[in-house]
């Protein structure tokens, strides 16, 4: 009975295990024949090229990257292939030396800038594929942080003029990424270097960052396109580019998330296809509606990270106010997760004895190590890797006992093929979820009230520092000040205190007599 809820492909070693769940896979299938149906009517459209964002009127071609014969006009299947060359090319030159920075060494290092789906799918595949001594060393700036950026230039600073810097914005626009940008540059002025001598772009052709007065002097450039979404992107020029500069297998990815399409696509009921049946469980857990929790864990340490790629990936997608109908649905699927077994010393705890609104995905590499016949016996006649699959069988078990749902996702081994495939499984699931419950995966308005919002705050900042600078060594409480710009008096009070913490700001801040707090433009003694 339990291979009924079992998919297993031998050609790829992929298996989803669904034993877990509280409904069998003949059950779920019966009750949902119609959705299913559709939703895979809706995958074969978009593939084909349908307008799949109808908010944005773009089509959604992320799968075509992996297979470009796919992709519905010859000119975009020529444009993939071409730039996945100028890629392999580009790395080999950097690999041999042919391309150097501007000291003339060799590349050691490449440092990436970027934010979101330019950095969280490199991020994961990097780790994952890690090898003891990779071509390039990648380094990452995905953040407007300060001391974050220090950090890592602080790794580098020594083989600066040895690091490739890429940058990635598709809009040209993301404020964290031209942060990011404009302090690498001065890293690199600071020392006396040529920054575009070393500097690389990704960007959408016309964007602002494509079209900026210095678009000439940049050591190379690659596209992104409208039709790949961010968190889509690891398998374009966003994540190939810096991956094949490490040294990752990027054909085996592409060749993994491939097959994982294949199966999928050329399955011949809804049984065989991964995805779909992947989708199905989601849904089956969340009735269709938003406010379950998927806990993703991967009992393997090179995959921790793919939890937080997921974060984006399904939040992002499926995180929606409204459906295509324009109805208030606030669907949604929260991620969270690490990595087993260490997770079952922290919050698994919950998950088997709490309440019952999280669900379990465990994600499991059958091979233990590179050289599997090298692991010694710990105890009880058994290998290290022997005990983490237990913990990870006996976590599950745990779970069924008390009525809990989970399921199990196994690769043979983690590789670039392997890591391809898991990228697939989800990308594709996500979208065969949107369909279920009619909504748009592929746009995200809502990240831009945040944006909108930190723009109006920064013009709100520098408001109150024109005002207290031409009120010197006048003191005035958040209240006063809120008043004077109609502003709200918390996030002005957030504001002067983090003026007052930096000294480039020059401000001091002290309690009155009532003892609240005040805050005033103080002249230093280094003013003239």
């Amino acid at each position: 009975m339990y291979k009924k809820n079992i998919f297993f492909d031998d050609n790829t070693g992929l298996s989803l295990d669904f034993n877990g769940l509280q409904k069998s896979l003949a059950e779920q299938i019966a009750a949902q024949e119609k959705m299913l149906q559709k939703a895979r009517a809706d995958m074969a459209a978009l593939e084909g090229g349908a307008v799949a964002n109808p908010d944005e009127q773009r089509m959604v071609g992320h799968y075509w990257l992996r297979n470009p014969k796919l992709a519905p006009k010859p000119a975009i299947q020529q444009e993939i292939e071409t730039v996945q060359h100028d890629i392999w090319q580009f790395a080999a030159q950097v690999h041999s030396g042919e391309i150097v920075g501007c000291d003339d060494k060799p590349f050691k290092n490449a440092l990436v800038i970027g934010i979101g789906g330019s950095s969280l799918g490199p991020v994961f595949v990097s780790e994952a594929l890690r090898l003891p001594k990779n071509k390039l060393e990648l380094f990452f700036i995905d953040n407007t942080d300060p001391d974050g950026m220090d950090m890592v230039l602080h790794k580098i600073q020594r083989a600066l003029g040895q690091t490739l810097v890429i940058v990635i914005s598709k809009s040209g626009g993301t404020v964290e990424t031209q942060n990011g940008l404009v302090e690498v540059k001065g890293a690199f002025a600071a020392k006396g270097l040529d920054f575009y001598a070393n500097a690389v772009r990704i960007t959408q052709r016309g964007s602002a960052f494509d079209t900026a007065p210095d678009a000439h002097k940049w050591l190379a450039s690659f596209p992104m396109w409208d039709w790949v979404g961010g968190r889509t992107s690891v398998l374009s020029a966003v994540g190939l580019l810096p991956l094949a500069l490490q040294g990752v297998d990027c054909a085996g990815l592409l060749a993994g998330a491939a097959a994982c399409d294949a199966l999928s696509r050329e399955a011949d009921a809804p049984e065989n296809d991964p995805a779909l049946l992947l989708a199905l469980a989601w849904y089956t857990q969340t009735g269709g509606q938003g406010g379950t929790s998927m806990a993703v864990l991967p009992y393997k340490d090179r995959l921790q990270l793919f939890a937080k790629y997921l974060q984006q990936l399904i939040m992002e997608s499926l995180g929606k106010e409204y459906d295509l109908a324009g109805q208030e649905v606030h669907q949604g699927l929260a991620v969270f997760g690490n990595k087993g077994s260490s997770d079952q010393h922290s919050y698994v705890q919950q998950l088997v004895a709490g309440p019952d609104n999280v669900f379990v995905a465990f994600i499991e590499a059958l091979r233990d190590r590179v050289k599997a016949e090298s692991s010694p016996l710990v105890r009880d006649g058994s290998t290290s890797g022997d005990y983490l699959q237990a913990f990870m069988l006996g976590t599950s078990k745990a779970l069924r006992d008390h009525g809990k749902s989970s399921l199990i996702i196994t690769v043979p081994d983690v590789n670039a093929f392997t890591v391809g495939m898991l990228i697939a499984l989800f990308e594709r699931a996500v979208g065969y979820y949107a369909s279920f419950v009619g909504i748009n995966a592929y746009h995200q308005p809502a990240v831009e009230f945040g944006k909108k919002a930190a723009g109006e705050i920064i013009e709100l900042k520098n408001n109150l520092q024109q005002y207290l600078a031409a009120n010197r060594r006048k003191y005035f409480t958040a209240g006063e000040l809120a008043a004077e710009f109609g502003a709200d008096e918390v996030q002005v009070w957030h504001l002067l205190r983090h003026l007052t913490a930096n000294d480039i700001y020059r401000m001091r801040c002290e309690r009155n007599e009532a003892g609240e707090l005040t805050f005033a433009f103080i002249k230093k003694k280094t003013d003239a």
